[in-house]
């Protein structure tokens, strides 16, 4: 069965300066070989620290911005290879949800014209009837139709929220990226938000890919979870495997910090040393390597391969068979958990009685 979308190497390097004649001297590598698939009714989240290139991945995705290399095929269709028109077609097909409804809907229009302006763009409605559509919409969203009439102004975050929501379901897409979606509302609205997406997935058969930096979030919206870190994917899983077993250590970083609802449970975070690398000078090897407590000389020179383990968990990681148990980083009760640097000691010192063969000579 064919993938409703599937992405293969996709690069975007931006000019971040210019010689005096004009010459590109420095690029922020924001994306740098990134593949992944959509099945159609399925959610991916693509998941990462500000900046490690998720909203840029969405752009390119919707030919936004046009990549450096790389393919996305919508359908088994190149989306590189489309001309002025086929591109607008494919836009009533995949649609984008902004992460600020403040600033995404046009606030000299009313919710009206707002919901009919991709009706008679892509002429899906007759005129006569685009009222009567306008009022469906906002009955898909949970608002009165009365609303049509009122300025974006006269809404509340989660409302306007839902009329983002509408405009992108005016087309009937296959697709929708929603680009954090909820980070700019009040946690009281978040849940209801992530309901509202997760029914209208499951009554029209949408495909969302979910770009967040809430792992909570997340884990209760994605099928599938790609975690990104500097424009690279590093581990890629269903969301139940990726949350109960991590492998790649920045995953396991990125999950040992959410919040969990227990006040007295005793529980250490993995904080990560060092300073996050710049995309414009990223270094050689694993990206990851100069926080990565598990580097060896190896990460420092050869980018790993984002290898998969035949059942679907794919990890970019030299050493993912040798690390520490994941269930001894991330708990899943909130219980008690090791601090990061004894789990490394413990490492290193099982590591060095296997080279060594003496155990006293590694104990700490």
């Amino acid at each position: 069965m064919t993938a409703l979308l599937e992405v293969e190497g996709l690069v975007k390097h931006f000019v971040a300066e210019r010689s005096l004649f004009g010459r590109a001297t420095a690029h922020v590598k924001a994306v740098d070989g990134v593949s992944f698939t959509v099945e159609a009714g399925k959610t991916l989240a693509l998941v990462g620290e500000s900046g490690c290139g998720k909203s840029t991945v969405s752009r390119l995705v919707l030919r936004l911005i046009e990549p450096d290399a790389g393919a996305v095929r919508f359908e088994g269709r190149d989306l590189g290879a489309l001309n002025a028109e086929q591109l607008r077609a494919f836009r009533r097909d995949a649609q984008l949800i902004f992460q600020d409804p403040y600033a995404s809907l046009n606030p000299r229009m009313t919710v009206s014209q707002i919901l009919t302006e991709p009706l008679a763009l892509h002429n899906l409605v007759p005129p006569a009837r685009r009222r009567e559509r306008v009022e469906e919409l906002l009955r898909l969203v949970g608002l009165e139709p009365r609303f049509a009439r009122r300025y974006p102004h006269e809404f509340s975050g989660g409302q306007r929220q839902r009329i983002a929501i509408a405009r992108a379901l005016a087309v009937e897409p296959k697709l929708i990226i929603c680009d954090e979606p909820v980070s700019a509302l009040d946690v009281s609205i978040r849940s209801q938000i992530l309901n509202l997406l997760r029914d209208l997935q499951d009554r029209l058969k949408l495909a969302y890919i979910f770009v967040s930096h809430d792992l909570a979030v997340v884990k209760h919206i994605a099928d599938r979870v790609a975690v990104m870190n500097l424009g690279n994917i590093v581990e890629a899983a269903d969301a139940e495997a990726l949350f109960a077993a991590p492998r790649h250590p920045y995953s396991r970083a990125l999950l040992s910090a959410i919040p969990v609802p227990k006040p007295k449970a005793k529980r250490s975070r993995i904080v990560l040393q060092g300073e996050m690398p710049s995309a414009l000078n990223p270094p050689d090897g694993c990206r990851f390597h100069t926080r990565c407590p598990y580097a060896i000389e190896r990460c420092r020179s050869e980018m790993p391969q984002l290898s998969d383990d035949g059942i679907g968990h794919a990890t970019a990681c030299h050493r993912v068979a040798e690390l520490p148990p994941a269930d001894a980083i991330v708990p899943s009760d909130g219980g008690f958990t090791p601090t990061l640097e004894k789990l490394v000691a413990a490492f290193n010192a099982v590591e060095a009685v296997g080279r060594t063969g003496v155990g006293n000579e590694t104990r700490a």
